[in-house]
């Protein structure tokens, strides 16, 4: 079964191109594209993307109002969001990831980045390009440390909690811990229980900003 897409970027050649390298890549379908912020918000809810591609400067809403209504704290039904951008500055990467992103790409990282950050989006996971994450990482460990899990996480779930930090996947996590993957999955979903979080993006930013990781 096919990864159904939404496309949402103000300039129509982006959009075509981004439609080419998905379309090129087996399991990838893209059923819609948008040309502004509130196009991209009511294609969504109608159409119910498995994920959508929401570019940072766009009409009417931008890339972090489209975020935050699709996939922020509070939604209903949250949608999966890849915000993809030319810009890599600060605040569009926090508040991107803070309103519930399941990933940030730059344009210029190449279709193999922009296809992965796709799948890991449909499978649960988080993409942030390399070029990015040491900025990310060195503006939350700037900030004052973040909330304490409200129930304490156990040695191995820590762990877990470390490896996601660190951008590992389920899989790479499991051959690093030497565990099944079923069981990643539960200490993931169990860390996620315990800190009121939606998705692994949360879970990172949680990481750093607790200096669980440094």
């Amino acid at each position: 079964m096919s990864i159904t897409v939404l496309l949402a970027d103000d300039q129509p050649m982006i959009r075509s191109c981004l439609r080419l390298i998905l379309e090129d890549q087996p399991g990838i379908r893209v059923i819609a594209e948008a040309g502004d912020g509130a196009e991209a918000v009511a294609m969504a809810r109608r159409l119910r993307p498995d994920v959508c591609l929401v570019d940072v400067q766009m009409p009417r809403l931008d890339g972090i109002e489209v975020t935050a209504a699709l996939a922020g704290p509070g939604t209903r039904d949250p949608l999966r969001v890849v915000v993809v951008t030319t810009f890599d500055l600060d605040e569009y990467v926090y508040g991107a990831l803070r309103g519930g992103a399941a990933g940030f790409v730059l344009k210029d990282a190449g279709p193999e980045l922009l296809v992965e950050a796709v799948r890991a989006a449909h499978a649960g996971d988080a993409l942030i390009s390399p070029s990015v994450t040491l900025r990310l990482l060195r503006h939350v460990t700037a900030t004052a440390p973040g909330p304490a899990a409200a129930q304490p996480l156990s040695e191995r779930e820590s762990e877990v909690v470390r490896a996601v930090a660190r951008g590992r996947t389920n899989q790479e996590i499991a051959s690093e811990l030497c565990i099944s993957l079923s069981t990643v999955k539960g200490h993931v979903s169990s860390v996620m229980t315990k800190l009121g979080m939606r998705n692994r993006v949360e879970i990172v930013a949680w990481a750093w900003e607790s200096r669980l990781v440094r």
